[in-house]
């Protein structure tokens, strides 16, 4: 086997994860040349110049080469398919689809709920997925907030970024790998406004469920807007959930807003996994001392009412709320929130057991 042949055969391991083939096959591969001082050169056609798995698909190719003996730096450009290659390519693997029945692979469906708004749903539902994919899970977030999405916000995710081909919808990846589908996903300025009726609400929700192209997941996790009406309820009647995680703040109206939201889930016969009180405390990073800034707890009361342990107190801290506000969030270490993880796993293993 020349030295050329050694390097095709390299880059058959790297694999399209879109189509689902590799790139040599797929004719991504052109202009392959080694000089002799050990650089290879290529061109890497892609499908479109915005593919957002390019630099997936770059690194992988670089990394095979650079295992092949010889090599000592590998140089790609870009370039893309002509549309005669393209029609094609899509032709060719169009009838090798799978559906997404049997694509998709989820273990469990976590709901981040409220009721109320401004409690750090969002920012809960981003620093539960983060800490799952620390623990080595495949995990994606489902944002059904569709009027107001936090989700790509916190997660530096800019608008525009979702994809689609016949099987379904694309999500957008963030830094570590979390798959995520927002409605900011879909517009062009992130603070243009979704002026949407119930049904078209609903509908839009159902269509992330029906038809993103997820994979295999090990959790996926969907953060509820505020209140119990159209969106809300969607997720509850048409997702089939494992398990809802409440949210509250220790203001006496937080928690009787979150008492209705309780109540709704347990109408509808769907577990109730546990309950999390964010900005529950400050803690003076000088003396240690607590300050119960926002009043006095009731994340005990609420926790009886929805018969499900209190799985922790999470603290006002200033240097979380920076790094989600820089999109972030999955830089964010805190240990309260470590242990919520853990928590979590382990009560929703429970209730899947009873």
């Amino acid at each position: 086997m020349n030295q050329e042949e050694k390097m095709m055969t390299a880059l058959r391991q790297v694999i399209d994860p879109e189509i689902g083939k590799n790139i040599v096959e797929l004719g991504m591969v052109r202009d392959l040349c080694l000089d002799e001082n050990g650089t290879v050169s290529f061109t890497l056609a892609l499908t479109t110049p915005k593919c957002p798995l390019k630099n997936q698909i770059s690194s992988e190719a670089r990394k095979a080469l650079l295992a092949v003996e010889g090599v000592k730096e590998v140089l790609i450009t870009f370039g893309e398919m002509s549309e005669a290659e393209k029609q094609a390519l899509f032709n060719q693997n169009k009838p090798q689809l799978p559906s997404l029945a049997q694509f998709n692979q989820i273990g469990r469906v976590i709901a981040v709920m409220s009721g109320k708004g401004g409690v750090g749903k969002s920012s809960v539902s981003a620093m539960l997925a983060c800490g799952l994919q620390r623990q080595g899970e495949l995990v994606g977030i489902l944002d059904a907030d569709v009027t107001g999405p936090s989700i790509p916000k916190l997660f530096g995710l800019p608008p525009g970024g979702l994809r689609g081909n016949d099987l379904g919808i694309l999500p957008s990846l963030t830094k570590t790998g979390i798959k995520v589908v927002s409605v900011n996903l879909l517009l062009q300025e992130e603070d243009v406004p979704v002026i949407w009726r119930g049904p078209v609400i609903s509908g839009t929700i159902n269509q992330f469920w029906n038809q993103t192209i997820w994979g295999r997941l090990d959790t996926l996790i969907v953060d509820l807007p505020p209140g119990t009406s159209d969106a809300t309820l969607t997720v509850l009647q048409s997702i089939p959930l494992s398990g809802v995680l409440m949210v509250t703040t220790p203001q006496q109206l937080a928690s009787m807003v979150v008492r209705k939201g309780v109540r709704m889930v347990q109408q509808l016969n769907i577990p109730i996994i546990g309950l999390v009180e964010n900005m529950s405390y400050f803690q003076c990073p000088d003396d240690g001392r607590v300050f119960p800034i926002f009043g006095e707890s009731h994340a005990e009361e609420i926790a009886n009412l929805a018969g499900a342990p209190l799985l922790a107190r999470l603290p006002v801290n200033p240097q979380v709320s920076t790094l989600c506000d820089s999109g972030q969030v999955e830089e964010v270490n805190l240990p309260e929130m470590d242990k919520l993880v853990k928590m979590v796993t382990q009560h929703v293993f429970e209730v899947s057991q009873n």
